[in-house]
């Protein structure tokens, strides 16, 4: 298997449970590919259905550290989503120092077929984890409050 095939199979996406609320936690070959990731798995806490990514939205953050920096990522998309009416499918992140540039892509939410199963609130610093495994591969994660 060469370099690429390895990260394209590393790039997934989890939920884990917390009382009430859902974690979410993403992994890949970067920081910023573990984001997108986990970024997914927020979608997913919202609707099992794809998502067709015809409307592109340009977000930008900040923060002091890599961890605060995905909270405030997750908490962008969450922004996003319910300003615009929308659910993402697709996730781009670029990470310079404490900046993050992201790409989200989607549509208005329809509510016949999407069948929102709740609207996200917040990410929150609730098992906040960002961090490289001793093989280098990433992952990001914390609690959403659903």
């Amino acid at each position: 298997m060469n370099p690429a095939e390895s990260a394209v199979a590393k790039a997934k996406w989890e939920h884990f449970p917390h009382d009430a609320d859902v974690g979410v936690r993403g992994f890949g070959a970067t920081a910023a590919e573990a984001f997108e990731q986990a970024a997914q798995a927020l979608t997913a806490v919202v609707t099992r259905v794809e998502i067709d990514p015809k409307i592109r939205v340009e977000v930008s953050c900040e923060a002091p550290d890599l961890e605060l920096l995905f909270v405030e990522w997750l908490n962008a998309i969450i922004y996003e989503m319910a300003v615009r009416g929308m659910l993402f499918g697709r996730f781009a992140v670029r990470i310079e120092g404490h900046r993050l540039n992201g790409t989200l892509w989607g549509e208005p939410v329809d509510v016949g077929r999407h069948a929102p199963a709740c609207e996200p609130k917040g990410a929150t610093y609730t098992a906040l984890k960002v961090a490289a495994d001793d093989k280098g591969l990433w992952s990001a994660a914390c609690i959403v409050d659903v």
